[in-house]
């Protein structure tokens, strides 16, 4: 059965008469009578009972109409949501983002794009920044956040770069001080966080470079953790600006200033397949929001240095 029958059938239901209905739905009687007789042949019913004032439904055709009523009710909010989603206005969009990204910078990209996409459903998986590429690669979601990694399916598209501080609690020697040389580093204990991530790789990597070595190392399983046995002064850590940026700003934390080596950064990309297929409105307006987001997440990566 084709949807112009059940809206014939329905539409004579409604008005009682072929006329009415036909003018309702910018037909001629003529067809719409043969849609309705189509119908009746499909469904080996009689629908109607016809006479001269009208039509009434009979015992078969008020037992169907509510199915036919419940198919073109459906048909239309298909239809809505195709409009929709045309538009931008809904959707599914799945990301994943490795945890310092999740956790500090990506509540505020959606809360951006939630302004002008209210409709389109969201889900968020996180891991770190080789499981983020695993899941674009294997397509269970669609746009990735981490660190730099290469792979000839991805493309990794610059978002910002997330400077690493070294920060100490404000009762800190080095709080004082402001500025250290990197071998001070050796006479402290050194706060590193989930031994599988790659700050602490590069954390490790930097201060064995410098030829710093520290007297002591604590390791915890997140940044959090890190950042809480600092401010309680039982060590210094060197951890991403974007999640200590609310701490420094309230006093808790204190960024110090290694004087002798360049500033340590990570750029953090967005991962996307190069061959995503045919792409959605709502993956676009994500992009976009991206975009414009762009300078707001360079700078809230960095420290003011000139404050």
């Amino acid at each position: 059965m084709r949807l112009e029958q059940l809206e014939a059938f329905v539409e004579i239901s409604r008005r009682g008469t072929v006329s009415q209905a036909a003018d309702a739905l910018f037909v001629t009687q003529p067809t719409l009578t043969a849609r309705l007789k189509g119908l009746e042949r499909e469904l080996n019913a009689i629908l109607f009972v016809r006479s001269g004032r009208g039509m009434r439904l009979t015992e078969a055709g008020r037992a169907f109409l509510p199915y036919a009523e419940r198919t073109l009710d459906a048909a239309a909010a298909g239809r809505r949501l195709m409009s929709e989603l045309a538009r931008g206005e809904s959707g599914h969009l799945a990301l994943g983002a490795a945890p310092a990204v999740s956790t500090y910078v990506l509540p505020r990209i959606l809360t951006r794009f939630r302004r002008t996409n209210p409709k389109v459903a969201l889900a968020v998986r996180t891991g770190h920044s080789e499981e983020i590429l695993e899941l674009v690669l294997r397509e269970q979601v669609q746009i990735g956040l981490g660190r730099t990694l290469r792979h000839p399916s991805v493309e990794a598209i610059p978002l910002y770069e997330d400077e690493l501080v070294l920060v100490v609690d404000p009762e800190h020697p080095f709080a004082e001080a402001g500025a250290v040389l990197t071998e001070a580093i050796t006479d402290v204990q050194l706060i590193l966080f989930d031994r599988t991530s790659s700050y602490h790789r590069l954390t490790n990597e930097f201060f064995r470079g410098a030829g710093a070595v520290p007297r002591a190392v604590m390791e915890l399983d997140n940044i959090d953790a890190a950042k809480k046995m600092v401010e309680q002064g039982l060590g210094v850590a060197l951890l991403p600006h974007t999640a200590v940026a609310g701490e420094l700003e309230a006093g808790a934390l204190r960024a110090v200033t290694l004087s002798d080596t360049p500033q340590l950064k990570r750029e953090i990309v967005v991962f996307r397949r190069r061959d995503p297929g045919p792409g959605s409105v709502a993956l676009e307006a994500f992009m976009n929001c991206l975009s414009d987001l762009r300078p707001a997440l360079q700078a809230a990566a960095h420290r003011d240095l000139a404050a």
